[in-house]
């Protein structure tokens, strides 16, 4: 199918109401190895055809306080950032730990979940920065924007 490996660009606000917390720390996003000896190498967006922005890849959890009624896991979420530096959070954190953020340049990938007869849809998350970032990653991603 030629959709499958479609991203779809979407409205951060039309995807989180509530907006979201940060929940601890944005971390490198490190291939697995089954060589528990071997040096840890970070993820770049790319595929095994040569496809993708070749940027580095940073994983951090965030909770949407629109799922909080419905349980923990819709709740909690793992998020993907394409950037070529860590994106950094701006606001001082409300409580020990967690920092409300606003996604830019969301998208999103539809996925199966669960197992068995227990299937859901779900999506995989990814953004290029955080609004209000001043690590560097925004600056890269307009310099990108204007180029293409």
């Amino acid at each position: 199918m030629a959709l499958k490996d479609m991203w779809i660009p979407t409205d951060f606000a039309a995807v989180f109401p509530q907006g979201l917390m940060l929940v601890g720390a944005i971390e490198a996003d490190e291939e697995f190895s089954s060589d528990r000896n071997a040096p840890k190498r970070q993820k770049i967006d790319m595929d095994r055809e040569g496809n993708g922005s070749r940027k580095r890849m940073w994983k951090a959890t965030v909770m949407d306080p629109a799922g909080a009624g419905k349980g923990a896991k819709n709740t909690g979420l793992d998020i993907t950032f394409i950037a070529d530096v860590m994106p950094s959070p701006p606001a001082d954190e409300v409580a020990p730990g967690f920092r409300p953020i606003v996604l830019e340049g969301l998208m999103l990938k539809p996925r199966v979940t669960g197992n068995g007869e227990f299937k859901s849809i779900g999506f995989y998350i990814r953004a290029t920065g955080i609004k209000g970032d001043k690590s560097g990653a925004r600056v890269n991603n307009l310099a990108a924007d204007k180029a293409a």
